[in-house]
């Protein structure tokens, strides 16, 4: 934006001290090429025409209503700060937590100053998801933790990782390898960690027609089966204690607890099939009434995130997502929704939790074209003014991307 109109100011506000949401709070502390991108960010923060509010919190210091009155654009970009809850039996036990929240405790935020995961009275630890942060979490518990002391991760996190029991992580996800929803390269790298073998049953690499059809269609899927494929066929040196199990096809039934009563003891898991979906087209997990109970004393939950709305937002809590055209938001989901003037989304709060940090970028993209032509009808102005609320931890890359490319004044306001 900045570079597209030379009178534009763009403020961005954002609910903690200090920038760069994701990179800072998201990307896992042994990703540092990932971090690079900050340099790119503080290039368009020293812009004379850019300012940073921090400690700042849209709903609580200042109103969305407010927001809008003061600015000709407001971009909200404050993703998803909250969890996705399973609704099982034993979810409130001690220790079962979600990946968000240990991501954030390892990477320094916050809200996770006082987050104290116990990792010295289990051997095992279950990882509920096979996405990426599923895969993030799995490998900061088992890496080196002299190859940890390298990285930028928090020194209380680096002397609790030293003194972890946890020598087992099982990954376990509802449907099958072909359906894992991490990368190829997430992937690649938690497959080559030293000193960890990794255990894949040969039954669950079976591919079915529906799964040959599915990897003719996506490239990324078939080259995940293909590294679990070549892992489990190859096997892999094991010089060391410590074993990452993939497990497929298993859902989560309820918790168990502990011999103490609060306390997570196991996993109740239910052996899945997938069916096709008439609907969807896609392959759904259906339980088949088979049960097994995986004991461990650490639970981390990787199973999406949630937008939150605030006041005056449209709000669709079905998707968990603002209803929007291309990023203009929109006052409700129906056939005769207006658009809401002046007032954008971007990132996971405009489309849902998925994508990495390119997708937000091509989604930035995408909701800076949609109010280009609102700039052109405004007066050429000194005081033109965009806002861009920004969760802290989500959308960095989203705003920036926005403020290099329209023009405007950004302030980024992450939601509490």
């Amino acid at each position: 934006m900045l570079k597209g109109h030379d009178g534009a100011q763009v403020d961005i506000i954002d609910r903690l001290p200090t920038p760069f949401g994701l990179v800072r709070s998201g990307v896992a502390p042994d990703h540092p090429e990932t971090k690079i991108v900050v340099n790119q960010f503080s290039r368009v923060a020293t812009n004379g025409r850019c300012s940073f509010f921090g400690n700042v919190t849209l709903g609580r210091d200042i109103s969305l209503s407010e927001l809008r009155k003061t600015y000709h654009a407001v971009v909200l970009a404050y993703g998803a700060e909250s969890d996705r809850s399973l609704g099982i039996p034993g979810e409130d036990l001690k220790g079962i937590h979600s990946a968000r929240e240990f991501v954030w405790w390892y990477n320094g935020h916050p809200d996770m100053c006082d987050f104290c995961p116990d990792l010295k009275n289990t051997e095992s630890a279950v990882v509920l998801g096979q996405g990426n942060v599923a895969l993030d979490v799995s490998r900061i518990l088992l890496r080196c933790k002299a190859e940890l002391a390298t990285t930028d991760i928090t020194d209380y996190a680096l002397d609790a990782l030293r003194g972890s029991t946890i020598r087992k992580v099982y990954l376990v996800g509802r449907r099958g390898p072909v359906q894992a929803a991490c990368t190829a390269k997430e992937l690649r790298e938690i497959l080559g960690l030293k000193n960890v073998r990794i255990c894949i049953k040969a039954a669950d690499l079976v591919t079915t027609p529906a799964d040959e059809e599915e990897m003719r269609n996506s490239r990324i899927q078939r080259r995940v089966y293909e590294l679990l494929s070549k892992t489990a066929h190859g096997g892999n040196n094991y010089n060391g204690q410590k074993e990452l199990h993939f497990v497929f096809f298993r859902k989560p039934i309820r918790f168990i607890p502990a011999e103490n009563g609060s306390t997570v003891g196991a996993v109740q898991l239910e052996k899945t099939v997938l069916k096709g979906d008439e609907v969807t087209g896609k392959q759904v997990a259906a339980g088949t009434g088979e049960f097994e109970d995986l004991k461990c004393g650490l639970v981390l939950k990787s199973i999406g995130y949630k937008s939150l709305p605030v006041q005056g937002l449209p709000f669709d809590k079905n998707r968990g997502v603002v209803p929007n055209l291309r990023g203009r938001v929109l006052s409700s989901e129906s056939e005769i929704a207006t658009v809401e003037r002046g007032l954008y989304v971007v990132g996971w709060l405009k489309r849902g939790p998925t994508g990495i940090v390119a997708t937000n970028l091509h989604c930035a993209e995408e909701t800076v074209g949609s109010f280009v032509p609102l700039l052109s009808f405004i007066p050429h102005v000194v005081d033109q003014h965009l806002i861009v609320t920004q969760n802290v931890k989500n959308y960095t890359r989203s705003i920036y991307s926005c403020v290099s490319m329209v023009g405007g004044r950004i302030v980024v306001f992450p939601c509490s």
